[in-house]
């Protein structure tokens, strides 16, 4: 097995060294997606939209799921495979980029997918807006020698075009919705109207042809709708959708209610994390409580919630009423990096430092970003932090030893501390002070799109499960764009999950 990153700076990534295969899968020419442009913003204005006139999402998905069943949709949504009792799958999510930082992901997911049943993707498929043209290079090129089916829950990103292509691609080439009555004029629902994007006309010549690229009949999967739930061994995996804002409308909170019941362990597979950045986010269901609440009823057997939309690693073991139930952000397959140097010394649900696990580690993420914009501001002499500076600020901040051992004494000088501190490297909860900018916010709007890059390393991620009556083995492992880790994926993390 090959080192880690938290083993060694080269199984990290830093190291020279040849680059992987992954550009030979690419497209002669890739479109380069700028996520502070002007244009992108415009095109994604849908979820701002929403919040200033109301969510539309709730109703529309439900009109997208009442068309799925007078199609034939099971009632239920649930999908009932016949997979042993011992069998794995994979998940990843945010994969739809369409650049070097998607595929340089594919040769690793290839490797570690072998003997898998199924692939789950977490959230945003294609972004910017999840326009049916992109799935081409966006899904089915970088995918097509994956040879099991691959299902989906959708992200904000692929609601942008009110999930047309989503629904095309996963739920049986569902017709798009006709449309609604004109509002009202001058009322919220008009403005929002005005405002709204609408999805652009198909190119169904090219469609077509991006579909042949995964046509084998061992590739197919149909879903009833953007939620589901799948039964595999001995497993039931629910897949829930939490639209445009993060939440879940009240007929889908009835559905998941439901399809929780029962002794049969379950998975969660959500576009939003419930605990995320050192924070717990459990998501509001309309009409009164919360995905967690859910999660946590004993009576419902969940083992883990796997989310996606933030774009790395990060796992919480937390204690719920004498279990353990694994809370898991896999968000690295092929967008740009969230941070994970701005998370601060973890305390959330009975988690602690010692007990969480993040990929990227900190101080690769600050020694990563330190070089982007000691490149992009001129200023490399100034910003550019080593990997050894960079850990040994962070664990000096979290008062916590450095993860992976330095090979040399380290000097943490004032300006490697001014260099962490402009990138909002976390601190410890009692060092915080009482006002100060919300450099994490900031961050991850502002600087963490910014972070798109086309060489390695890229440090992005994907899980397999591998499921047998007794346990769930969960294991991360990383892709970093250099043709050794494609060779032999590094495992970041590793956990043992029991389901007796």
């Amino acid at each position: 097995m090959s080192d880690s990153s938290r083993d060694t700076v080269a199984g990290a990534g830093w190291a020279a060294g040849e680059e992987g295969a992954y550009r030979a899968l690419m497209p002669g020419r890739v479109e380069k997606l700028s996520w502070l442009s002007p244009r992108t913003l415009w095109a994604a204005r849908n979820g701002v939209v929403a919040s200033w006139f109301g969510d539309p999402t709730g109703r529309t998905r439900a009109r997208w799921v009442a068309q799925r069943a007078a199609a034939g949709a099971p009632a239920d949504k649930v999908i009932r495979r016949e997979d042993a009792d011992r069998f794995s799958f994979m998940v990843m999510g945010d994969t739809g980029e369409g650049g070097a930082s998607q595929y340089a992901v594919v040769p690793g997911f290839l490797k570690a997918g072998r003997g898998t049943s199924f692939a789950v993707i977490a959230s945003d498929v294609i972004y910017p807006v999840g326009s049916t043209d992109d799935y081409g290079p966006r899904f089915f090129r970088p995918y097509q020698d994956y040879p099991a089916p691959v299902y989906a829950v959708p992200g904000n990103h692929d609601w942008y075009e009110d999930l047309g292509g989503f629904m095309r691609v996963f739920c049986g080439d569902a017709p798009p919705l006709p449309p609604e009555p004109e509002p009202r004029p001058l009322g919220r629902a008009w403005w929002r109207a005005l405002l709204w994007r609408r999805p652009r006309a198909v190119d169904e010549q090219r469609f077509a042809a991006a579909r042949e690229l995964r046509s084998r009949p061992e590739q197919q999967a149909v879903q009833p709708g953007p939620y589901w739930a799948i039964d595999a061994g001995p497993v039931r995996i629910v897949g829930i959708d939490t639209g445009l804002l993060g939440t879940v409308d009240a007929e889908q909170g009835a559905w998941l209610r439901e399809v929780s019941r029962g002794p049969r362990p379950k998975i969660l597979i959500t576009g939003s994390p419930l605990y995320v950045d050192g924070e717990h986010r459990p998501c509001p269901v309309e009409g009164g409580g919360t995905v967690d609440d859910i999660v946590r009823d004993p009576a419902h057997r969940y083992v883990a919630a796997i989310g996606g939309d933030i774009h790395n690693y990060q796992r919480y073991p937390v204690d719920v009423d004498g279990r353990t139930v694994q809370y898991v952000v896999s968000g690295g397959g092929g967008a740009f990096t969230h941070a994970t140097h701005t998370i601060p010394r973890v305390s959330v649900g009975g988690v602690t430092e010692s007990g969480f696990r993040c990929y990227p580690l900190r101080g690769d993420s600050l020694a990563f970003y330190s070089r982007l914009y000691g490149r992009r501001l001129r200023l490399r002499r100034f910003f550019t932090l080593t990997e050894a500076e960079a850990m040994a600020v962070v664990a000096e901040r979290l008062g916590v030893p450095p993860v992976r051992a330095p090979g040399a004494p380290v000097r943490v000088t004032r300006r490697v501390r001014l260099v962490a501190s402009l990138l909002g490297a976390g601190r410890r909860p009692e060092r915080r002070a009482r006002f100060r900018l919300p450099v994490r916010t900031l961050h991850a709007r502002l600087f963490s799109p910014g972070s798109v890059t086309y060489s390695p390393p890229f440090f992005k991620s994907f899980l397999r499960l591998d499921v047998t009556p007794e346990a769930v083995r969960l294991r991360c492992f990383a892709a970093t764009g250099h043709r050794a880790q494609e060779a032999d994926p590094p495992v970041e993390d590793e956990v043992t999950i029991p389901l007796a």
